[in-house]
């Protein structure tokens, strides 16, 4: 397949993290639920899984029920594997990978304005989200830090992959997410006079250690000490029975009626999913959030963050890296984290959102990073709705059916599940139909 200024159908790959939902993203891409976790739905260029790219009316366009989605582990969205095809191998059959696609036509497919500042690859990734229980404690890296972090894990010889590498790519990682349902989760820290008012009374010597640590410095410094007190606890033998203790106390001042039940109630949760890790003390120190459907959030490189259960949509830096604080059986990289991470005291960040249109509300999410935005249109028949009109997007119809009508005449149907890329050389871009729409863009 060559480049071409027309929209391509996109095949893209579903990730069964065991943290995942069930239902949501299965029932999206029209498949019923197999009891299997389906925790993101990946549509991008990124190299570790890549989409694969279709021409409209190819006989293996998702459309054309060749491919049925039937996802299964780290699979493309019509139970293919998700490995990249070379860019001198298109293999027609099976489309190429957008990742090859982008790199043999960077101006097509990105534009010159997007190439010139990002080079030959698509700068943003596009995600659903779906989580059944909650992700990581984790923190991504700033851009210098994680060009370091792969080039020294290069040099030391660990494969692609690697269940020891902290660092797949050399891209930091800032994200945004837009809520499609209740969604629930920590970010950012609180000041050290509120942690410590729901660390008092706490059993445990862990918990008295990160107290010593809060009022020993009480500015980002000993927050900072703090987490590495849990990050490195961990490694202590005796670490499970002592959380155990701590958690029993949570549970005593939930009983008794606790002040902090929100906060309480997670730490509890989160014990419940993890026993004896320190990430459900560690929460202690966050920030807890919800957003309801069509709210925000912005997390940048640098903050401290997990996400505990929801659907949403997510667009981020083109990157997957990931540095685990806690909550997670993964590698636990205690240096590199506490290294990238910020620690000083800030409420959540919320994205700008500017809203459009009339019967069909439109809605814009600009966070402040070059590499990636989102709008969200709930299209209506009664008024057409305007896309971005330059640069690469990946457009995914969440519910109902639309059409995406190019400058240059190009058409392309959008049903529940389907997705496409829209390069550059398509020119603006128009919906038409009765749906709910994605579009991820480059501002």
């Amino acid at each position: 397949m060559r480049p071409t200024d027309a929209p391509l159908r996109l095949r893209n790959t579903v990730q069964t993290y065991d943290w995942g939902a069930y239902d949501a993203i299965p029932r999206l891409l029209g498949a019923e639920p197999d009891g299997t976790p389906h925790a993101e739905l990946w549509l991008g260029a990124h190299p570790s899984a890549p989409s694969r790219a279709y021409p409209a009316g190819d006989p293996a366009d998702p459309a054309s029920g060749d491919g049925a989605p039937s996802p299964a582990g780290a699979r493309d969205s019509a139970g293919r594997p998700g490995d990249p095809v070379p860019s001198g191998d298109p293999v027609a059959d099976d489309g190429v990978t957008l990742h090859a696609l982008i790199r043999s036509a960077p101006d097509a497919m990105l534009g010159k304005r997007v190439a010139d500042e990002f080079g030959p690859r698509l700068p943003y990734l596009l995600k659903v989200l779906a989580a059944r229980r909650a992700l990581s404690l984790q923190v991504h890296p700033k851009p210098h830090t994680a060009r370091e972090g792969f080039n020294r894990e290069n040099r030391l010889g660990l494969p692609a992959g690697s269940p020891k590498r902290s660092f797949h790519d050399d891209q930091h990682k800032p994200e945004m997410l837009v809520a499609l349902t209740q969604f629930e989760g920590l970010a950012g820290l609180r000041g050290t006079r509120a942690a410590l008012s729901l660390l008092d009374g706490l059993g445990g010597k862990l918990v008295d250690d990160v107290v010593g640590a809060l009022r020993a410095d009480r500015s980002a410094t000993g927050m900072r000490a703090a987490f590495d007190v849990l990050i490195r606890a961990r490694q202590d033998t005796g670490c499970r029975a002592d959380i155990e203790r701590t958690v029993d106390s949570v549970r005593e001042r939930l009983a008794a009626g606790s002040p902090f039940e929100r906060a309480d109630r997670t730490v509890v949760d989160l014990a419940d999913q993890h026993p004896g890790d320190p990430g459900a003390i560690a929460s202690l120190l966050m920030n807890r959030f919800t957003l309801e459907p069509g709210e925000a959030l912005f997390t940048p490189a640098g903050e401290l963050h997990a996400y505990l259960s929801g659907v949403g949509v997510e667009v981020m830096a083109s990157s997957d890296n990931v540095l685990r604080a806690g909550l997670t059986s993964k590698l636990v990289d205690a240096t590199a984290l506490v290294e990238c991470a910020s620690f000083a005291a800030r409420p959540p960040v919320l994205p700008e959102v500017a809203t459009s249109g009339g019967r069909g509300q439109v809605q814009t999410y600009r966070a402040p990073v070059p590499e990636f935005a989102l709008t969200l249109a709930d299209v209506d028949p009664s008024e057409n709705v305007e896309l971005p009109d330059d640069g690469p997007r990946i457009v995914l119809c969440l519910d109902g059916e639309t059409t995406l009508t190019c400058g240059n005449g190009a058409t392309t149907r959008l049903a529940r599940g389907a997705s496409a890329f829209v390069p550059d050389a398509a020119g603006a871009l128009t919906l038409t139909g009765t749906g709910h729409v994605v579009c991820a863009w480059v501002p």
